[in-house]
Order: structure tokens, then sequence, then C-alpha cells
């Protein structure tokens, strides 16, 4: 087996004996790591060096790291930030204070291996959005949303750290916690077109992205985007997303089947990569069966992800500190 087409969480904060061997006979394409995975920089740094032993180099290792309520890294070893959209409503310069705040998680990230953070979101505030995903989104409007998600990615790259766009075509209609159920977004094509998937257009350049577990019944009410190869093919086309395509957690009550019959399917619907979270063996064994090795064109698309994602450049921490302070009041 060449690399393979997953990218996998581990139990924690060091690799087990058996994870060593699955991941030696058969690197996956990236890791992603969570809070049961930290406890200091230096045994984060650790297991990053581990992981890419076990690898290439080159083999990405992602984490959730948007601030508020979704930041794995927190004190007192890193800083902590408020939600997304409460930072965008009381920031005197709210884009000048997402860059900041996003060029500054870019550097802890580097500082202990971590070169692909799943960040930005794209997905538009509803008034019913529901509250595992609301806090965490940019705004309710079309322009606010793309000026943020473009300067979030922005600021992203100039640390070095790739972004994952998410989660494409749309989360935001959803009224479902996508952990715990399956959510359904009623509204028409024309509309979701107009705005939700718009978001996504205006950043359909970026690097990687990942899919929204989410059914969109007016275009296939038979299954979420990470499993339909009608909406897989939306997001190629109609979206002109031409990136690293990534699952959200396979391991998500939104989708249904064994963890192999999740992964098989998002596989033969399109999507290049699958995200499997919860580090479970015998999980890990059979998304390793069904998704295989990285496809010709998926291969492409992840050295092309790799390469996008420049050296960081130099910044001058403190003074970014204290003007984020003074934005933020």
């Amino acid at each position: 087996m060449g690399t393979q087409a997953a990218i996998y969480g581990v139990a924690g904060p060091q690799l087990t004996d058996w994870e060593k061997g699955f991941f030696r006979e058969a690197p996956p394409f990236g890791f992603i790591l969570f809070a049961r995975n930290i406890d200091t920089p230096d045994q984060v740094r650790r297991l990053t060096d581990t992981m890419r032993d076990l690898s290439t180099a080159a083999t990405p290792v992602l984490i959730d790291q948007e601030g508020g309520r979704v930041q794995r890294m927190r004190p007192p070893h890193w800083r902590d930030y408020p939600p997304a959209l409460d930072q965008m409503a009381v920031a005197r310069d709210p884009l000048r204070a997402q860059w900041i705040r996003n060029r500054l998680i870019a550097s802890e990230l580097r500082g202990v291996g971590v070169t692909a953070n799943c960040a930005p979101l794209a997905d538009i505030a509803q008034a019913d959005t529901h509250p595992i995903l609301r806090n965490r989104l940019y705004g309710s409007d079309l322009p606010t949303v793309i000026a943020a998600a473009r300067t979030c990615a922005e600021a992203l790259l100039d640390g070095g750290v790739l972004p994952v766009l998410k989660h494409i075509p749309g989360h935001g209609r959803a009224t479902m916690d996508s952990h715990l159920a399956l959510p359904h977004v009623k509204a028409a094509r024309t509309d979701l077109a107009e705005v939700d998937f718009a978001a996504f257009r205006a950043l359909a350049d970026l690097p990687m992205g990942m899919t929204a577990h989410v059914v969109f019944d007016d275009i296939d009410p038979h299954g979420p985007a990470t499993t339909s190869a009608k909406m897989i093919e939306l997001i190629r086309k109609d979206i002109g997303f031409d990136g690293l395509l990534m699952t959200d957690d396979l391991s998500m009550q939104a989708l249904s089947g064994s963890a192999g019959e999740r992964a098989q399917a998002a596989i033969a619907a399109g999507c290049d990569v699958i995200l499997h979270c919860n580090g479970d063996p015998s999980e890990m064994v059979a998304v390793a069966h069904a998704a295989g090795s990285l496809s010709a064109a998926a291969s492409d698309r992840a050295a092309r992800a790799i390469a996008a994602a420049p050296a960081p450049r130099n910044i001058d921490i403190p003074a970014l500190e204290a003007e984020l302070e003074a934005l933020l009041g």
C-alpha cells in the first residue's frame, strides 16, 4: 500500500507500540491532534516528530485551533482566544484583529510541529444555526464571511500553516449538531447557490477543504455531502474547489454504517482523504482497508496542498499581542 488516503487521530500524548507499527506499515497522508494528545510544548513537539519519523518530513499534522470553544492547545502554555463571532463583533478593526489572531495561532502551531489548521470557516451564521457551531463563525452576511475567512487563511499561510476550508458546501443552515445527528437543510438550491455556496466559491482556491455532514434535500435528499456523489460534483464543478478534499470526522454520528462503510462511501463519492479522529485501532484498520491509497488525482492535490504553505515570515509577537489587545478593548 502507498500513502493511505486517511488522516488519523491517535489515542494519547505519545504513540502506542500498535500505532507505531500501523503507521510504519502504511503511512497515512496526515495526522490530527486533540486535547487528549496535548500536555506541554516539548511533549507535543516530540509527538509530531515521532509521527513524521514514521511517515515523511512533509506529512501534515493538523489540529482544530479556531479559538473560543474549539481550541485544543490552551493556557497555561498557549494563548486563549474568544469565540470568533464575538471577536468580530467587538473588534475596532475586525479584519485586522482576525489577521493577528490567526497569525499568532500559526506561530503557536509551528512551534510544536503542527502544520495545518482546520480553519477558516466559511459557513454563514443564521439566527437558528445550531449553538455548537454559531459562535465559531465570522458573520451572518456573505461579504463579511468571505473577507474574514480569506483573512484567516492568509494569516495562517503567512505563518507557514496550511488552512483547511470548512465546512464545504455550508453548515450554517443546519439546526442540528452533526456530532450527534444528521442535519437536513431544506433551502432551495438557488438560495443556497446565492449565499452559502457563494462563500465557498470565493475561497475555492484554498489548498485544502473539509466536507459537511449535512443533507441538502433539494440536491440529494438521500445522503450527506460527505458521501454524496452529487454534492461532491457540486463542490468540484459549481463551487470550483480543486484542492484536497477531506471528510469531516467519520466518527461523528451524522453518518451511518461502520467505520469501513463510511470510509468506502466517502471515497466512492469523490472525497480525496478520510478524516478519522477517535483513535480506535479496529476502526483505523477498517478505514485503511476501505480508503486504500491516495488516488492519482488525490496525490496531485496533496502535493499541491503541501507545497502551498511557505516558510513562515518573521513577526514581532509582543507587538502583535499588544495590538490585538488594543483592538479588542
